[in-house]
C-alpha cells in the first residue's frame, strides 16, 4: 500500500488437484511468490480442497488435511500481506464453506458462505450449512493427528474469529469478504459490509462457464462495485477442477466503482490449458492498484448510500486488524498497476465510440431544443462563429438541432466579427462552414467600434497613441510591434465585449465557451463568458477537439470535412492580440497557459477524484506525460491550473444555463459550489 492511497489487489486462480489439499497448498504458496508486491491476494472458492469434491466433503480425512494445509499456508504468509483462500470447515457437527484470511503468519479469521446454491448444476445444500445461522464468534482450531508437519505452536488449540460479521482493516483499507452465490442474491453481504465501511470487497468463487455467463458475471461485479462505491476483486476456480459435468473458466478480475481495472483470460477467451514452465501452479490472475483515496472521496460526495436507516441494512461488524508494508523508497515514484488515461474525457477507440459520440451530441441537441422551444417563434438564434473549435462544435450542434426539430434554417444566424487579431484562415473557415451548412451568415468588422471605445476610455492600445489614427493605420502599426509589447488586457477585453454586445443585441445567443476555459477562467467577464444558453459548458477542450474531428470523419464529406479538419489542426487562440507582420497568428492559448491535455487531465482528477497535487503528478507520470513533457513543465502547468482555477470561481458563479454531458461539471447550480475568495495556498504549498 503506497502513501497515495493505492492498494494493490490480486485475484488469482491456481492449478487445482481435486481432493489433494497439500498439492493445492503448494500451488497457492508458489503463486504467492509471484505476488510479493500485492497487498491483498484472493484465491478461488474451496481452493484448498477443490470445489468439485462432492461426497468427499463429508470425509474426515479431507477436512483434517485441509485444516493442516491451511495452518501450513498461514505460517508461510510472513510478509505484510493479506491472503484469502477457501476450504471446507467442520464445526459443531456442521460443515461450512469458508474463506480463511491469513496475514503475518497467522489465521486472522474465517468467514462462512451465507447463500448456498442448490439448483440446476449446483448442489451445495447437500453438504454445507449457511453461515447465516447462529454460530460461535470464535472457533478453536485443533489437530487430532501429529503427522501433519506443522509447528508445535499450532498443535495447541488456536482461537480464531469466525462469522459473517468480520471486516479486516489496515489504515484506509477495510476488507469485506463474500463467497460466490452471496453476490448473486438481491441483497449481497457485501452491501452490508460497504455500509459498515468496507471499501475493498473480495469474492472467492467457483462459477462455471456457460455461453453468455461471463458477460453477465462482469456486469454483476461491476454494478456491485459501483453501488457500493468500492473495489471488488473476483477470483474463480479454473479448468483443473473436475470436468465430470462442468467446466470452470478461471475468470479473475478487479473492479473499482463500476469500472473493470484488470481482467484475466478464461476458458472461452484463450486461457492456456497447459501449465507454464515459469508458473506451473498458476492458471490465471488479475492485478490492479485500487484507489482508496478516490473511493473515500466518492463516498463523501455521494451521501445516499448512508441514508438507509432500517436496522436490517446496518449490522454490527467486528474489525480485525492486519498489517501491510507502507515503505516507499525515498524519492521513488511508484509505477501503478492500473491504466491511467492521459485523456480521461475522450472516448476510447472502441466499438462503443460511435455510440458515445452520438450520446454527447444528442444530450447537447436535446438540451438546446428544449430551451429554444420556450422562445418566441420569430426570435433569431445567433452564434458568434470564429473559425475556432468551440464555436464550430456549437454551430454543428445547433444546425443538427434545427434539422431534428424541423425549425427553419434561416432562423439560425452565424455572425463572424473580425477584429485586430483575426487571421484570414479562421475568418475564411468560419464563413465557408456557415454557408455550406445552409445557415445565414453576417459579418461585422468590430475594429471601428473598438477604436471608438479606446478613445472614449482614453486608452492607448499596446502603448500606441490614437491621435489621428484610422483603423487601417492602427492595424498596420499593431502588426509592427515587437513581441515584448504585445500585452494589453484592456485591448483584448474591449474586443471581446464589443462582440458580445453585438450578439446580445441581435437575438438569442448560443454560447460556445467550453469546460476547460471555465476551469481556467480563460474568458472575458461579461463577454465570451456570457450567453443565453451554452451547449458546450461541460465539454472540455480535448473532447471538443475530438468531437469536431469525429463529426468531420463520420458525418460529412467533401469541402465541409476539409474545413472541419482544418479547424481541428488550427492552433487554439482567442485572436485578440495583433497578428504578426506577415499576417500570421501571434497569440497561442497553449503557449500562455500550457497544453490543454494537461489542464484537462488535472481538472478531471482534481474535481472528479479529489486528488491532491502530489497524487495528480503521480498519475500524470503513470499516464506517460513525462515522455512528452518535462517534469518541470508538468509541475509548472499544474501550479498554473490551481492558481487560475481558484481565481476564476467568480466567473463560474454567474454562468448561463447549459447541459451536463459527462461526470465533471462546474455549474454553480449543480456539481461545483465554491466561494469566490477561497485561498489555494494549501494546494500550492503541497
Amino acid at each position: 500500500m503506497n502513501p497515495f492511497g493505492f492498494l494493490r489487489v490480486t485475484a488469482a486462480c491456481t492449478s487445482t488437484s481435486v481432493a489433494n489439499p497439500k498439492s493445492n497448498r503448494l500451488a497457492i504458496q508458489s503463486a504467492l511468490q509471484g505476488f510479493s508486491d500485492s497487498d491483498v491476494v484472493v484465491f478461488g472458492e474451496l481452493c484448498l480442497s477443490g470445489y468439485t469434491c462432492g461426497e468427499l466433503f463429508t470425509q474426515r480425512t479431507l477436512l483434517d488435511s485441509c485444516l493442516a494445509e491451511l495452518i501450513a499456508l498461514a505460517q508461510a504468509v510472513k510478509t505484510k500481506q493479506l491472503v484469502v483462500v477457501g476450504l471446507p470447515f467442520a464445526l459443531q457437527g456442521k460443515l461450512f464453506n469458508v474463506a480463511a484470511v491469513l496475514g503475518d503468519g497467522k489465521i486472522l479469521g474465517l468467514v462462512p458462505k451465507q447463500h448456498l446454491p442448490t439448483y440446476q448444476e449446483f448442489y451445495e445444500g447437500r453438504w454445507f450449512q449457511s453461515g447465516s445461522t447462529h454460530l460461535p464468534s470464535e472457533v478453536e482450531l485443533s489437530l487430532e493427528t501429529s503427522s501433519v508437519g506443522v509447528d508445535s505452536f499450532y498443535r495447541t488449540n488456536l482461537c480464531v474469529p469466525f462469522g459473517t460479521d468480520l471486516l479486516f482493516t489496515c489504515g484506509q483499507a477495510v476488507v469485506g469478504i463474500e463467497i460466490c452465490e452471496d453476490l448473486w442474491v438481491p441483497i449481497p453481504p457485501s452491501s452490508q459490509q460497504a455500509l459498515a465501511g468496507a471499501n475493498v470487497l473480495l469474492n472467492l468463487s467457483a462459477s462455471n462457464e456457460t455461453v453468455g455467463k461471463a458477460s453477465y458475471r462482469k456486469k454483476l461485479v461491476g454494478m456491485q462495485s459501483g453501488k457500493c462505491i468500492a473495489a471488488y476483486a473476483y477470483a474463480s476456480a479454473g479448468p483443473n477442477e473436475s470436468t465430470t459435468d462442468l467446466v470452470f473458466g478461471g475468470h479473475c478480475f478487479v473492479s473499482e466503482n463500476g469500472s473493470i481495472l484488470s481482467e484475466s483470460k478464461r476458458v472461452g477467451t484463450g486461457l492456456s490449458l497447459h501449465t507454464s514452465e515459469t508458473a506451473p501452479c498458476l492458471q490465471s490472475f488479475a492485478t490492479a492498484d485500487v484507489d482508496l483515496d478516490r473511493l473515500d472521496h466518492d463516498r463523501r460526495i455521494t451521501g445516499t448510500m448512508h441514508q438507509l436507516n432500517s436496522p436490517q441494512f446496518h449490522r454490527t461488524f467486528r474489525r480485525i486488524p492486519f498489517e501491510l508494508n507502507y515503505e516507499v523508497e525515498q524519492g521513488a515514484s511508484p509505477k501503478l498497476q492500473r491504466y491511467v488515461d492521459a485523456h480521461p474525457f475522450v472516448p476510447d477507440e472502441s466499438s462503443e465510440l460511435e455510440e458515445r459520440c452520438n450520446e454527447i451530441f444528442e444530450i447537447q441537441c436535446a438540451a438546446l431544443a428544449k430551451r429554444v422551444s420556450m422562445l418566441p417563434p420569430n426570435l433569431p438564434l445567433v452564434i458568434g462563429v470564429s473559425g475556432g473549435l468551440d464555436s464550430t462544435l456549437a454551430l454543428i450542434v445547433a444546425a443538427q438541432m434545427m434539422e431534428a426539430t424541423g425549425l427553419r434554417k434561416d432562423r439560425l444566424i452565424g455572425i463572424t466579427m473580425p477584429g485586430f487579431g483575426t487571421s484570414q484562415q479562421t475568418r475564411s473557415n468560419a464563413s465557408q462552414l456557415t454557408e455550406l451548412l445552409g445557415l445565414s451568415l453576417e459579418t461585422i468588422d468590430i475594429r471601428e467600434q473598438c477604436l471608438n471605445v479606446f478613445r472614449d476610455l482614453k486608452h492607448e492600445p499596446l502603448g500606441i497613441s490614437l491621435h489621428g489614427r484610422t483603423v487601417d493605420s492602427l492595424q498596420t502599426e499593431l502588426e509592427q510591434l515587437p513581441n515584448e509589447r504585445r500585452h494589453d488586457l484592456v485591448f483584448e477585453n474591449v474586443q471581446a465585449r464589443v462582440r458580445t454586445l453585438l450578439l446580445m443585441s441581435r437575438g438569442f445567443v448560443i454560447g460556445t465557451g467550453d469546460l476547460s476555459e471555465s476551469a481556467l477562467g480563460w474568458s472575458t467577464y461579461n463577454a465570451d463568458h456570457m450567453s443565453m444558453y451554452n451547449v458546450n459548458c461541460s465539454v472540455p477542450k480535448t473532447l471538443v477537439k475530438f468531437l469536431v474531428k469525429h463529426v468531420a470523419m463520420t458525418r460529412y464529406a467533401g469541402e465541409i470535412q476539409r474545413i472541419l479538419l482544418d479547424i481541428v489542426d488550427t492552433p487554439i487562440s482567442p485572436e485578440l492580440l495583433p497578428l504578426s507582420v506577415n499576417k500570421s497568428l501571434h497569440q497561442s492559448t497553449e503557449a500562455t497557459l500550457g497544453p490543454y491535455e494537461l489542464h484537462d487531465f488535472f481538472l478531471y482528477h482534481f474535481v472528479r477524484g479529489g486528488a491532491s497535487p502530489e497524487k495528480i503528478l503521480l498519475l500524470a507520470r503513470n499516464a506517460k506525460f513525462s515522455t512528452v513533457y518535462s517534469e518541470e513543465l508538468i509541475s509548472s502547468v499544474l501550479k498554473t491550473f490551481l492558481r487560475r482555477f481558484f481565481a476564476a470561481q467568480f466567473k463560474r458563479t454567474c454562468v448561463p444555463d447549459g447541459p451536463k454531458v459527462g461526470t465533471v461539471s462546474l455549474s454553480p447550480r449543480g456539481d461545483w459550489r465554491m466561494p469566490t475568495d477561497a485561498d489555494p495556498a494549501a494546494w500550492l504549498d503541497s
